[in-house]
C-alpha cells in the first residue's frame, strides 16, 4: 500500500531520507507489527500458544498488506495506532487461518505494542545517527589536523580578540561531536528496552507464564527486559531527546561560526560550492550558507520539541491521557532534524573551503592592537604590571587615534624600546607567535576522537 500524502517539500533539506524512511508510516506500521510478530513466537517458545499458529501470525506482519489511508482514519476514532492495526492484523489473518486468529496480541496491550515498536524505531535512529557522528568526528578530526597552525583572529563578543587557530576552531567542534557520542553510549542500555506489561502493568492476563514470556519477548526484539514496565515512566525517552538536543545545539553552534566566517565582511571559510547552491533569486553575486542554515534551523526548532517531551512526563496513573499522546509525532521529529543537520555538517565540513591569506589580512585590520596582550605580558616581567598595562594602553589609543601600527607606535616609544628590541617586538607582533596551547588542544580533541572510535 502505498503512503498518504504528506508535506514532502522540505523533507530533502531538513530531514535524511534514511531517518525518515524509520518513521514513515511504512516505518511505524513494521515496527509495531514487528513485536507482534515477536509476541507469538515468544508465547509459543513458552508453550501458551501453539507452534502452528506463529507462522500464520508471522506473515500477515508484513505492513504492505496494510491501508495506512484507512488505520488513520480508523485512528480517530480509536485514539491510538495500535487498535485499528490490532483489529486488520487479526482480520487478515483470519482470512486464511481462523485458529491462529485467537492467538494475536494475547495478553499485551496497545501501548505495549507502540512503545515497544518505537523504541525498535530508535534504535535504528540512534544507529544512524551515531553512524553519521563517527563519521563527522573523523572529518572533524582531520580538518583540525589540517588546520592546526593557521592563524585567524579569535573572536570574543564579537570582536576581534588575540588570534586562535582554525584548527583550534574546529577542534572545539569536534570535542562536542565526541560528547554527544559518549552519551548516545551510556544511555544506550536505559532506551533499548522492552515494553510489555498489559492492561495495567502487571501482565496479570498471563498468569504465571508472564515473566517467561516477557523474557523471551525482549529476546526475540534483542531488547533488555527492564525492571518493570514503564507505561507513564517516560524518562527513558524524554532523555534520548535531551541528548539529540544537545547534537542539535553543538551542530548549531558550528553552523553559526561557519555562517558568521562566510560574511562578506569576514570571508575566511566557505562551506563547499556546487552548481545552484546558496544562490538568490535576485542577486547572482550571492553565495548563502545553506548547510549551515539547516544546522541553525534545527537548532532552533528542537529546543521546543524537547520541551513537549518535558511537559509530558507527569503521566497519570497507569495509563495517560493526552500526555502520551503528545509524544507520538514529537520525539520522530527531532530524531528527523538531528538527522537532516547532521547530513549537512557533513557535506560542509568536508568540502571546507579555507582563505588563509584572508584571515591573515583580517587579522591585522587592528594594525597590531590584537596583539597588544603579547607585548604587555612581557614588558610587564621587566617594568611590572601596573606600568606596563598603562604604557600599553596608552599606545594603543595612541595608534588607533594617528591611524598608525601599533609597531611603529612601540617602535617609537622610548620606555618600550628601552626594554625591547626591534627584533623581540617583531615577534611579539606576529600572529603565529601567539597561539598559545592552540596545538595542543587539537591535538587532544582528536585523541579523545580516536579512543572513542578505536
Amino acid at each position: 500500500m502505498n503512503q498518504r500524502p504528506g508535506n514532502q517539500l522540505f523533507d530533502a533539506y531538513f530531514t535524511a531520507r534514511d531517518m525518515r524512511d524509520v518513521f514513515c508510516d511504512q516505518g511505524r506500521v513494521q515496527a509495531m507489527l514487528d513485536f507482534e510478530a515477536a509476541l507469538a513466537r515468544a508465547q509459543a517458545r513458552v508453550g501458551l500458544i501453539p507452534h502452528t499458529a506463529v507462522a500464520p501470525i508471522e506473515a500477515a506482519c508484513q505492513a504492505g498488506h496494510y491501508d495506512f489511508s484507512a488505520l488513520g482514519e480508523a485512528i480517530a476514532t480509536a485514539g491510538n495506532s495500535a487498535i485499528p492495526l490490532v483489529k486488520a492484523l487479526g482480520r487478515h489473518i483470519a482470512a486464511s487461518n481462523a485458529e491462529a486468529e485467537r492467538y494475536v496480541h494475547l495478553g499485551a496491550t496497545s501501548q505495549d505494542v507502540m512503545d515497544s515498536g518505537l523504541v525498535l524505531q530508535l534504535r535504528r535512529a540512534l544507529e544512524l545517527i551515531d553512524s553519521d557522528l563517527a563519521q563527522l568526528g573523523q572529518t572533524l578530526a582531520t580538518q583540525a589536523q589540517r588546520y592546526v597552525a593557521t592563524p585567524l583572529a579569535g573572536r570574543t563578543w564579537l570582536q576581534h580578540a588575540t588570534p586562535v587557530t582554525l584548527g583550534m576552531k574546529i577542534a572545539g567542534w569536534l570535542g562536542a561531536v565526541t560528547r554527544s557520542r559518549q552519551r548516545l553510549q551510556e544511555l544506550k542500555p536505559r532506551l533499548l528496552v522492552l515494553q510489555f506489561g498489559g492492561a495495567s502493568g502487571t501482565l496479570a492476563a498471563l498468569g504465571k507464564q508472564a515473566m517467561p514470556i516477557a523474557q523471551a519477548l525482549a529476546e526475540e526484539l534483542q531488547l533488555t527486559l527492564p525492571e518493570q514496565p514503564w507505561h507513564t515512566q517516560r524518562d527513558r525517552l524524554v532523555e534520548f531527546g535531551s541528548v539529540l538536543g544537545l547534537i542539535a545545539g553543538s551542530l548549531g553552534k558550528l553552523g553559526r561560526d561557519i555562517s558568521l566566517l562566510m560574511q562578506t565582511e569576514a570571508g575566511e571559510v566557505f562551506e563547499p560550492s556546487a552548481p545552484g547552491k546558496g544562490g538568490s533569486s535576485t542577486m547572482p553575486h550571492k553565495r548563502n550558507p545553506v548547510g549551515a542554515a539547516v544546522l541553525i534551523g534545527a537548532a532552533t526548532r528542537v529546543p521546543g520539541l524537547i520541551s513537549t517531551l518535558f511537559s509530558a512526563m507527569p503521566q497519570e496513573h497507569e495509563r495517560s491521557l493526552g500526555l502520551w499522546h503528545a509524544e507520538w509525532e514529537t520525539l520522530p521529529e527531532i530524531c528527523c532534524l538531528v538527522s537532516g543537520s547532521l547530513k549537512q555538517a557533513l557535506l560542509v565540513t568536508g568540502g571546507l573551503e579555507v582563505d588563509a591569506e584572508r584571515m591573515a589580512r583580517n587579522l591585522d585590520l587592528t594594525q597590531g592592537l590584537v596583539l597588544a596582550e603579547a607585548v604587555s605580558i612581557v614588558l610587564a616581567q621587566r617594568v611590572g604590571r601596573d606600568t606596563a598595562h598603562h604604557l600599553l594602553e596608552q599606545c594603543c589609543k595612541r595608534a588607533v587615534a594617528e591611524q598608525r601600527h601599533l609597531r611603529a607606535v612601540l617602535g617609537d616609544e622610548p620606555q618600550v624600546t628601552a626594554e625591547l628590541s626591534a627584533v623581540e617586538l617583531d615577534h611579539l607582533l606576529d600572529p603565529a607567535h601567539y597561539l598559545g596551547q592552540a596545538r595542543t588542544w587539537v591535538e587532544r580533541a582528536v585523541a579523545e576522537h580516536s579512543a572513542l572510535t578505536a
